[in-house]
């Protein structure tokens, strides 16, 4: 492993984590004493997408993160919950043991956890992916989406910082007073 830092190819492992894409550790060049991390995954056999019209493609979790992260655009999302998709997606094809995955497949898992993140991201990729013929099926699509019923606790979009700023304030008198 060469830190990145001075290119030294020694370094100690300081801390290890089992993380679900892999193992975290966490190291430190002998040369440099500079710390810094490194994610290990386990390197399987290629996972391969077959495409509607007959092509086969190798699965890439960058091409997935892309196609996520446009649907997602502009959108107030979590940190890291297009990682989380992608994480989570690519452990459930791997799961199904086999080496070739229909790419309906995979664009039903995409919509499956979009749907529940974020109804724009999800309208977004849907059109792309269902390839929408004409407005009335578009708006069909929206209309069954607005008959869903969403709560707060599958809905995983930010709030907004105001809702927030009382309890901070709060908790920081609180805090003084047992000082």
């Amino acid at each position: 492993m060469h830190c990145p830092f001075c290119g030294n190819n020694e370094s100690r492992v300081i801390d290890s984590r089992e993380s679900t894409d892999g193992v975290r550790r966490r190291r430190e060049c002998i040369r440099c004493e500079l710390r810094f991390t490194t994610y290990e995954r386990v390197n399987s056999m290629p996972l391969m997408i077959a495409k509607r019209d007959g092509r086969r493609e190798a699965f890439s979790r960058d091409k997935l993160s892309r196609s996520l992260q446009t649907a997602c655009a502009k959108r107030p999302l979590e940190v890291g919950a297009i990682s989380k998709i992608v994480v989570d997606i690519e452990n459930e094809l791997h799961k199904l043991s086999k080496a070739e995955i229909e790419a309906r497949v995979l664009g039903e898992m995409c919509v499956e956890r979009l749907k529940i993140l974020d109804r724009v991201a999800y309208i977004r990729f849907a059109s792309v992916y269902r390839d929408f013929k004409d407005v009335d099926s578009f708006t069909k699509e929206v209309e069954a989406l607005n008959h869903l019923k969403y709560n707060d606790e599958t809905k995983s979009q930010l709030r907004l910082i105001e809702d927030d700023v009382p309890r901070l304030s709060q908790r920081n008198r609180r805090m003084a007073k047992h000082s």
